[in-house]
């Protein structure tokens, strides 16, 4: 791996785009530190540290937080990220699945992906102004013991905060398709490295664990960091595993004889992935859970409070609803992505079948009945995935989400998925240029968002 890597920069084009991702990334990070005119910085972090205590499982707030590197909590330019972007497209992608016009248009092939993407981009610009205004308004009326901030409420602040942030986050979806075209990665490699950039942070809170330093800390030792670590590194196996794992479905080709030539006759595969959703299923999951305590912590000491307790602590119930909206969402998504309909109709025009299977309804039921057994296997993976980290707390007694969110979760999937897109990409260019890849054997195959 690492004579590929050296080889990445002996490649004039490759070498280039690097540069240009390298660049985009930092002007992204430095983003992510400049504060929006008018909050006063120490009461804004008084308030999420109190929240942060308070409550027991992450709000809306904290996912936020989580996808833009620590910019919500700062409140900076970037403060939104790219998940408005990101919800804008998800949302067009489901969509197309129940509008004629737009499924019309993908299948016109790019000219129909640049309308639809056209929409999308629309559509990130409303989804921006709504939340600006509602954070522009959140600010200013934060609670009773948290008054100060902002300095001059009004809708002087309000437009202010309305336009920065969505100026912010038209422009972060300007440099993920930037990334796309001229460097390597794209949007989701934005959201990769907001993840990593609380690598730091969480290692020195470890730091401060080992020497008994941390509030609430417990006994500490280096044996527990070394089991700590051997989890680790099993869990990122298996998710990179599962990530590229599929079921191949043969697929045959009738033969045809044209005078003295023989057309068809070929072997194919269709690749039908284990996890189909990604993390989609995690994050739709995600947003159900934390809106009702979200909307609890505006209103606090209130009965309100006591009747979405559920929604605040982590316990035996919260994980069963917690998985159960991980498998709906992913038997959900799976069904508007996955054909087998349509996906039959396409083998039956091109001449293409199963050994074994007729063409037509048969075959769509075969591969509805296939999907269906794997997206279930999937679905039990991306549910212990995402409940590992509070094994993790519990086993291991830990303070602290922060360091537990990388033992599963979103955190790690989406890492794990994006270093795997990234690496194929750069694996693809130097094989063009006859170098060898990564791997010694095989090639890396990326992940499904």
């Amino acid at each position: 791996m690492l004579k590929s890597l050296i080889n990445c920069f002996k490649i004039p084009d490759l070498r280039k785009k690097l540069l240009i991702t390298l660049g985009l990334l930092a002007v992204y990070r430095l983003g992510c530190f400049i504060p929006i005119p008018g909050i006063n910085i120490e009461a804004l972090d008084e308030y999420f540290r109190k929240i942060a205590e308070s409550q027991g499982v992450p709000t809306l707030f904290g996912f936020m937080n989580l996808f833009t590197g620590g910019a919500f909590r700062r409140l900076t330019i970037f403060a939104l990220g790219i998940m408005p972007y990101i919800s804008a497209s998800i949302i067009m992608q489901l969509l197309t699945a129940v509008v004629p016009y737009l499924e019309k248009l993908s299948k016109e092939g790019r000219a129909g992906y640049l309308k639809i993407n056209q929409y999308a981009r629309v559509l990130t610009l409303f989804l921006c102004i709504i939340q600006g205004f509602f954070i522009a308004l959140w600010l200013e009326n934060p609670g009773q013991r948290f008054s100060n901030i902002v300095e001059n409420p009004g809708w002087g602040f309000r437009l202010n905060t309305i336009i920065t942030l969505a100026c912010g986050s038209i422009f972060i979806m300007w440099l993920g398709e930037q990334l796309q075209e001229r460097g390597v990665g794209g949007i989701s490699l934005i959201i990769a490295v907001s993840i990593i950039s609380r690598v730091p942070a969480a290692l020195s809170y470890l730091g401060m664990l080992l020497r008994g330093k941390a509030p609430f800390s417990g006994e500490w030792d280096i044996l527990k960091l070394i089991v700590l670590s051997v989890i680790w590194i099993g869990v990122v196996i298996g998710v990179v595993l599962m990530t590229q794992a599929q079921r191949r479905v043969q697929i045959q080709y009738a033969r045809r004889i044209v005078g003295r030539r023989v057309y068809g006759g070929a072997v194919t595969y269709l690749p039908i992935r284990v996890d189909q959703a990604g993390i989609l299923a995690i994050i739709f999951a995600q947003a159900v859970l934390s809106f009702p305590a979200t909307i609890a912590t505006f209103f606090p000491g209130s009965k309100m409070q006591s009747l979405f307790k559920i929604f605040f602590v982590r316990n035996i119930w919260y994980n069963l609803i917690y998985a159960g909206l991980i498998i709906f969402f992913m038997y959900f998504y799976t069904a508007i992505v996955f054909n087998p309909t349509e996906i039959s109709n396409n083998l039956k025009k091109s001449g293409g079948f199963i050994p074994g299977v007729r063409p037509g309804r048969q075959t769509a039921d075969f591969l509805d009945y296939v999907v269906t057994r794997i997206t279930f296997v999937g679905a039990l993976y991306i549910a212990f995935i995402a409940l590992f980290p509070d094994i993790v707390m519990g086993w291991f007694k830990l303070p602290s989400y922060m360091i537990a969110s990388f033992f599963g979760g979103t955190t790690l999937l989406i890492v794990v998925g994006v270093m795997l897109d990234t690496m194929r990409q750069i694996e693809s260019q130097l094989l063009l240029r006859h170098y060898e890849g990564f791997t010694k054997s095989g090639r890396l195959r990326g992940r499904r968002w």
